[in-house]
């Protein structure tokens, strides 16, 4: 899947080759405050699994990032929002949620997450909202725990799903 826009002096794609893992490992490692430190194989294999989409200027230098982890069918969770410092305000991270929410669409998938500490306006412009019963939601291996993986398997067969948003639109 390609997904490629214009706009003014940049480009999005979501072709997997040209997205500059060094870069983004840079960006994700040592300026955003949910990657801080993430190893470079890390980034690499998460990209590798996953739907990515990078903004390229003019002379081809990628300048912003967004992966999606999915299905394809029935969910989806966007993550690894990045813009670079150099080129923020000028509306790209907008611009970015608007083509990923518009690439997954057509996918008709029931839920669309994702996690923001300061950039609710930005998704809220493309159709996201707060989840409506948080309480609901669980995480394995709290991020601020320490631990990354479980003391016991668990049979999860079982679990209850859980409402959420709908996929903007």
């Amino acid at each position: 899947m390609t997904t490629e826009r214009v706009r003014d002096d940049y480009e999005i794609d979501s072709d997997p080759g040209r997205m500059d893992v060094d870069r983004i490992h840079h960006w994700l490692s040592t300026d955003a405050f949910w990657a801080i430190g993430r190893t470079r194989d890390t980034v690499a294999d998460a990209a590798r699994n996953s739907l990515n989409f990078g903004v390229f200027a003019g002379d081809g230098s990628q300048v912003a990032y967004a992966r999606v982890i999915t299905d394809r069918a029935t969910f989806a969770w966007l993550c690894d929002v990045y813009v670079d410092r150099a080129h923020r305000g000028r509306g790209l991270g907008s611009w970015l949620a608007e083509v990923v929410v518009a690439t997954l669409r057509p996918m008709g998938l029931k839920r669309v997450l994702l996690s923001t500490r300061d950039a609710h306006e930005v998704y809220a412009r493309v159709g996201f909202e707060p989840m409506p019963h948080p309480e609901m939601l669980m995480v394995l291996g709290a991020p601020d725990s320490g631990t990354s993986a479980p003391q016991e398997t668990t049979d999860v067969s079982s679990t209850r799903r859980t409402g959420g948003p709908t996929l903007p639109g």
